[in-house]
């Protein structure tokens, strides 16, 4: 449940964003801001959070993050401005980043090795299951009672979590107690992060230039100060001496990196060049995530006997596959069932590479490192993410400036969606050979 509500959110977000454009007068690179703060927020947190949790305990920071997840859904039901609700979105997202920083830690430390993959794909379906649902609910939701119920049917069922949680789940789990927590390092991890992102989704100004040299500076002297330390908030020795480890997160983020901003680029141009309503813009989109959620657990329990590596490289070739369809054949004249049948390639392709890459991450490393590489898996996810919004708003303010997204401007948003998605499909290319190079995880047991 907790694992399918924030999913939910972010992709019922994106039918949304027409009409919270219209009610606070936003430009598509600001509404943008809606969807990448509250990744924003799960990036910056999630390791020291995650790491956090490792030393004082998984559940209590897993209740903690429901918690102020729900809070924050209400408070994002009712903002005074756009820029409030970005700020909102913010504090939704530190929430998240306790959920996932700490759900699939808490899954790899109760499940065998044998059976890992098979409880993690269970939990990959339930982030798919909100996915799927949440561009048909939240296109109905919007239709019907506005855009602020998609945030207001999260906080009964928030509560419900939180409270299945304090009566149901029993124990605690602390794999690094009476560790230091490093806070120093944790500061400058989120200082970077912010910084590269903003960075990211200023160009191609000289600020954002600026910004972004300032935070790859940082992630680099993040990187020297963890090394040094005797209680890391990342230990980065994971990187340079777990070759699994290490190859596995470069492909999560270029796999994010290379997919999520495909339904914001795709609910911008099926409600404005198509026309279409957000319900029917919803039930076009939910086409990927179903068929995610229909195969993910078996891609999961495959990895249980077949190599992540092969598995997770066939699901990346088949997302580039289908990115290039989009790239060259999307115009004013696509037919929606073309849509939904590259749609749903794009969902069988998710499905074969999350859940086995997940897979190997968690069993890359020891039991003391779960909760840093579960907030790892949830870092590149949301870096991944941010890097693919990023993308998507630097090619749209090139291709036809700060401006909404009207039929003036249609041929040059097209335009837009065409570079947006051949970088895509370039860096899945990039993300098969990184899968493949990761080598053979039962080898290196």
């Amino acid at each position: 449940m907790a694992a399918f509500l924030p999913a939910f959110i972010n992709s019922a977000i994106n039918v949304a964003l027409p009409p919270i454009g219209v009610e606070f007068g936003m430009d598509a690179v600001l509404l943008g801001w809606v969807v990448t703060a509250h990744l924003l927020a799960m990036a910056v947190f999630m390791v020291p959070l995650g790491r956090a949790a490792d030393i004082w305990g998984r559940r209590r920071f897993f209740t903690l993050g429901m918690a102020t997840y729900t809070i924050f859904s209400l408070f994002c039901a009712f903002p005074p401005s756009g820029s409030i609700l970005i700020l909102f979105r913010f504090f939704q997202g530190m929430g998240s980043s306790m959920i996932f920083g700490t759900s699939v830690a808490l899954l790899t430390s109760v499940f065998p090795p044998g059976e890992r993959g098979r409880a993690l794909g269970i939990n990959v379906t339930a982030v798919y299951l909100g996915l799927s649902l949440g561009p048909f609910l939240g296109g109905v939701l919007t239709q019907y009672l506005g855009w602020r119920s998609i945030f207001l049917v999260n906080v009964p069922l928030g509560i419900c979590v939180v409270a299945l949680t304090v009566r149901k789940l029993k124990g605690e789990w602390i794999e690094a107690a009476g560790e230091r927590f490093d806070l120093f390092g944790s500061v400058i991890y989120g200082l970077s992060l912010v910084s590269t992102i903003y960075g990211l989704t200023s160009l191609p100004s000289a600020a954002g230039a600026a910004y972004l040299a300032l935070g790859i500076a940082g992630i680099l002297a993040f990187a020297a100060v963890e090394l040094k330390s005797e209680s890391p908030v990342l230990n980065v020795r994971l990187f340079r001496e777990n070759r699994v480890f290490a190859l596995s997160n470069l492909a999560a983020l270029i796999n994010y990196g290379a997919t999520f901003a495909v339904a914001f680029v795709l609910t911008l141009y099926l409600q404005t060049v198509k026309g279409l309503s957000p319900l029917q813009a919803g039930f076009i989109l939910v086409a990927q995530p179903a068929v995610q959620t229909v195969f993910s657990p078996w891609a999961g329990k495959l990895s249980d006997r077949i190599e992540a590596q092969v598995v997770a490289s066939v699901g990346m070739g088949l997302t580039a596959m289908g990115l290039f369809f989009l790239a060259y054949f999307l115009d004013y004249d696509t037919s929606l069932l073309s849509i939904v049948a590259v749609l749903a390639l794009l969902g069988l392709g998710f499905a074969f590479f999350s859940s086995p890459n997940t897979n190997a991450i968690m069993s890359s490393v020891e039991k003391r490192y779960y909760g840093v590489a579960s907030g790892m898996v949830g870092t590149m996810r949301s870096i991944g993410m941010m890097t693919s919004m990023a993308i998507a708003m630097t090619a749209i303010s090139i291709f036809m400036g700060r401006v909404q997204v009207t039929p003036e401007v249609y041929p040059q948003f097209l335009e837009a969606v065409t570079a947006i998605l051949s970088v895509f499909v370039v860096l899945c290319i990039i993300g098969v050979f990184a899968s493949l190079a990761r080598g053979k995880m039962r080898k290196a047991d």
